[in-house]
């Protein structure tokens, strides 16, 4: 008996220090781009990448509901908050795989989603952030077809609200509904149209 409970505790130990040795590196990016079904497929699946999650930011309203955000009276919008190890993909990456998911020359939305609550942003969380995302922003603007008319957010990350857990994963829930959804907003097409045929996520 005593034997046994050494070897647990020998056991234990090591899975201990092992876990010690090998911590969990994660942070945090947070983005908008109108609709979070489709801005979720934009990230879902990327190496590097361990979560991605619906939800609400940039609003005054504490837990809001999809259909308070939806009304467009709580500041909110639509948005993704993307888990991931920087040590196998970079923030700038990131960054990256938002400009080709978005139409970030549309004001008043995100394709054929209009009001606030589907405006594109990017919610930075620090420093480093806020300099790499206004440095991507600065690179798209230099390119003729973007020069001084890019319109997305760059702005400082507040409370993230998780959304319903209906809209997680929406695309694999009900895939019928989101290529119906995703294919009459029009969003593939205005995408390949601004980013050529490799834009897009789950189609």
């Amino acid at each position: 008996m005593k034997s046994r409970l050494a070897i647990a505790l020998i056991f234990c130990l090591a899975a201990g220090s092992l876990a010690l040795a090998s911590p969990a590196n994660r942070s945090t990016a947070v983005f908008a781009g109108g609709c979070f079904w489709c801005e979720e497929t934009a990230f879902e699946g990327v190496p590097g990448v361990v979560a991605v999650i619906s939800g609400y930011t940039g609003g005054h309203v504490a837990n809001p509901t999809y259909e308070q955000v939806g009304s467009g009276v709580t500041g909110h919008a639509e948005s993704v908050q993307v888990i991931y190890d920087p040590d196998k993909i970079s923030y700038e990456k990131l960054l990256d795989i938002f400009w080709h998911n978005v139409d970030p020359l549309q004001a008043d939305g995100q394709f054929c989603d209009h009001g606030n609550q589907y405006r594109s942003a990017i919610f930075y969380k620090d420093a480093a952030q806020k300099q790499a995302a206004e440095a991507s922003k600065a690179k798209l603007e230099q390119e003729d077809r973007f020069k001084g008319k890019i319109v997305t957010q760059i702005v400082k990350a507040t409370p993230f609200y998780r959304a319903e857990e209906y809209h997680q994963d929406f695309y694999k829930k009900d895939p019928i509904q989101y290529k119906t959804y995703r294919a009459g907003c029009g969003r593939d097409a205005r995408l390949r149209q601004l980013w050529g045929e490799a834009a897009g996520g789950h189609q």
